[in-house]
């Protein structure tokens, strides 16, 4: 089972060539997820969708681009393809992230005509007719995302999927370049960390370590939404101090040379699909200057890192994790481990 991920600007001709491709690729089947933000205009309350502006800005449809996809290759094998314009970075490593997380591989393809035929395309492109202002809607749409998908191809996007030139291609001529191209194993699956999703309760431990103003260490991986601590899921049999050390060489490089101080064992409460379970934090202490220095980002796992003040963090990261940060510090400052539930002190 696999994904064939048709990438580019809108107007660029990706469902136009999807469909022509899964005549070429045995056993293929078309998935447009422009049908799952379809049904959420049905499903979630007119408000909460004026909210968001674009449905890709919902987590509820990440989610569900992500479910619908793994469903329908269970259902039915083979070869998924999928058009839809990806120009988010953390929204392509979520979605990609959740389907490799399921073992299912991702072969990413980007549709890059000239800027000026892509101009020409969106000009001549067919818009339902019984759709009231259709034709100005659709097509301004198209020219507004023109820029952002300029500063994706100029800053991620040209770096992660292999590019095809349709300047000169019909749909059926890019198919085939597309066919030929996955067939014969010229498009890498892409790069990224395979986590399995938990089927149950977990414990992880997280690790902070801190720079020489006493800022502290946060890294985003490429798996999940939102900014982390170096840490991960405790393995059975494995001492959960031992498991954050693991994670903290195996994200960036830096191996801990004493076993961590407790700081927080906060249990975090079930949140379907979530399973919740203990989070544990631990006192790495301080980096110098030399060994922030030497901080590295394996690329299938992490896409950032950066120290930053608790006020910055408090931007940053997801309000529960921040909590549970906020009073690791005050234990650090403290002296004395806490336990909380849901990020609150108990006891």
């Amino acid at each position: 089972m696999t994904v064939v991920w048709i990438n580019g600007a809108f107007g660029a001709g990706k469902t136009t060539t999807a469909r022509e491709l899964i005549e070429l690729i045995p056993n293929s089947t078309l998935f447009d997820p422009e049908v799952v933000g379809g049904a959420l205009a049905h499903l979630l309350p007119p408000k909460h969708l004026a909210e968001a502006g674009d449905f890709q800005d919902l987590p509820i449809w990440r989610r569900l681009v992500i479910d619908t996809a793994a469903a329908m290759l269970a259902e039915l094998g083979g070869t998924l393809v999928v058009p839809m314009t990806l120009l988010r970075q953390e929204y392509r490593d979520e979605i990609f992230g959740g389907l490799a997380a399921r073992r299912i591989p991702v072969s990413h393809i980007l549709l890059a005509p000239a800027e000026t035929i892509l101009r020409e395309r969106i000009a001549g492109r067919e818009v339902p007719r019984d759709l009231p202002d259709g034709d100005l809607r659709i097509r301004q749409w198209s020219y507004d995302h023109i820029e952002p998908y300029r500063t994706a191809l100029a800053s991620w996007l040209i770096g992660d999927a292999h590019p095809v030139d349709t300047s000169d291609l019909t749909p059926y001529e890019t198919a085939v370049r597309i066919a030929e191209a996955v067939t014969s194993g010229s498009v890498p699956v892409c790069d990224i960390v395979q986590t399995p999703e938990p089927t149950a309760e977990t414990v992880a431990a997280g690790v902070l370590l801190f720079d020489e103003q006493d800022r502290v260490l946060l890294v985003d991986p490429t798996y999940k939404a939102g900014w982390e601590f170096p840490g991960g899921v405790v393995e059975p049999g494995e001492a959960p101090a031992r498991a954050g050390m693991r994670e903290v060489a195996e994200e960036t490089g830096i191996s801990l040379d004493e076993v961590p101080g407790l700081l927080v064992v906060d249990w975090e409460r079930p949140a379907p699909p979530g399973y919740g379970g203990l989070r544990l934090l631990f006192d790495g202490g301080l980096l110098d200057s030399a060994e922030a220095g030497r901080l590295l980002l394996p690329g299938p796992e992490l896409r950032a890192w950066r120290f930053v003040t608790e006020e910055e963090a408090a931007e940053l990261l997801p309000p529960v994790r921040y909590e549970r940060l906020r009073w690791a510090l005050r234990a650090r400052e403290r002296g004395a481990a806490l336990y909380l539930e849901a990020g609150v002190p108990v006891g």
